[in-house]
């Protein structure tokens, strides 16, 4: 039985990883969970799981709260920290389902326990690619994704019977996919909130509007496989049943399909990244009939061109690129820019906080602070 730690439990990959953990408790323990803010969960959490242990929450107050209700259970809080907690509970696995930068640092700390860290953290490869490939390199832990499109990815180089040309990365193109840059300009969070396929957090689905969240995908195919920007491409796929596809150099094609749930990529990582269902090879995307694809056009998402660029940049780039990203959806959440003021911020935090080489966390941490600083001194009406 595989002991199972669930970072962001309260999240929607968290929620889902515990639908399946419910299901097969033959094979999985759960002993431990992060919540965040969510502490109204956890009393369900105890309930549905009497194998918990360990639970962080943010606030001090609250852990002090539960720790009385229910002293059998250790509660962490922020004045611990993940780190404390995640080294103080008994795991094999750790799904690693937070939101944006505060990702990284378990993903590190889980790596540097010789976990086996089950990511649907797009940050942390972006913004600590470089501190988790020397991690990997070391054979400290193991990495199995959970996004759609990487764990496709995976299947495909499973079943790949010749050598590959290119990684698509399909992409729906998010809420405003079908208006021109010019006819979004005064759209509201709200309306880009309504995703026509999936059903995610709300930053994420900024991301998806925006694209920010392909140019990372980009990024974490680019840290998982060991490939470099010009093997990847992206495609554009209305239906999201394609979860990306691999050109082999006889001109086949291997993809994996089905309806969009992120159930079936949860399940490929708790289950030690062997799945190949879903896999199916074609000679032509002509034969995927009902479904429709196009070209991805960096005019229309820059974003993309931003992320990739940062990429090659490198040092703590990424790290600005990130965290500039996250306070600009913020703000967009907030109604106080538009959404193309998001790539505005975004390439103005990339010319002006200064960018350094990566020896630590630490590093990446300076850099995510500087430029949240910077971000927050940006006059917003100028950026409309």
């Amino acid at each position: 039985m595989q002991k199972v730690v669930v970072l962001g439990a309260s999240g929607s990959i968290g929620s889902q990883t515990l639908d399946l953990l419910k299901e097969d408790r033959a094979s999985f323990s759960l002993t431990g969970v992060s919540v965040g803010h969510h502490d109204e969960k956890i009393p369900a959490y105890i309930r549905d799981f009497p194998s918990i242990q360990n639970i962080f929450l943010l606030e001090d107050e609250k852990a002090t709260y539960y720790q009385k209700e229910y002293p059998s259970i250790h509660f962490y809080s922020a004045k611990d920290g993940l780190a404390l907690f995640l080294k103080n509970t008994p795991s094999d696995l750790v799904v690693n389902a937070l939101v944006g930068f505060a990702g990284l640092e378990p993903s590190l700390v889980s790596l540097e326990e010789n976990k086996t860290l089950l990511l649907a953290n797009k940050e942390s490869l972006v913004v600590g690619g470089e501190l988790i490939s020397h991690l990997l390199k070391e054979n400290r832990g193991k990495i199995i994704p959970i996004d759609s499109e990487h764990v496709a990815l995976a299947k495909c180089l499973l079943l790949a019977h010749s050598k590959w040309k290119k990684m698509l990365i399909t992409a729906s193109g998010g809420a405003f996919r079908d208006f021109s840059r010019e006819e979004i300009k005064e759209k509201k969070a709200a309306e880009a909130l309504n995703h026509p396929n999936w059903k995610m957090g709300a930053k994420i689905t900024i991301d998806c509007a925006t694209m920010f969240n392909k140019g990372f995908e980009c990024i974490e195919a680019i840290r998982l496989f060991s490939v470099k920007p010009d093997d990847i491409e992206i495609l554009m796929h209305r239906e999201s049943y394609v979860h990306s596809a691999l050109l082999l150099e006889d001109g086949s094609y291997l993809a994996e399909v089905g309806a969009p749930d992120m159930h079936k990529a949860i399940r490929f990582a708790l289950y030690g990244g062997k799945d190949t269902s879903g896999v199916i090879s074609f000679s032509s995307f002509k034969e995927l009939e009902g479904y429709h694809f196009s070209s991805f056009s960096k005019e229309r998402y820059p974003a993309v061109s931003l992320c990739l660029a940062a990429y090659e940049k490198g040092g703590t780039s990424l790290a600005i690129l990130n965290a500039a990203n996250e306070e600009a959806v913020r703000l967009y959440l907030e109604d106080k820019i538009s959404i193309l003021s998001i790539e505005k911020i975004v390439a103005l935090a990339l010319h002006s906080v200064p960018m350094s080489t990566v020896t630590s966390y630490s590093d990446l941490k300076e850099a995510d602070c500087m430029t949240r600083n910077f971000v927050s001194s940006l006059p917003l009406e100028a950026l409309r």
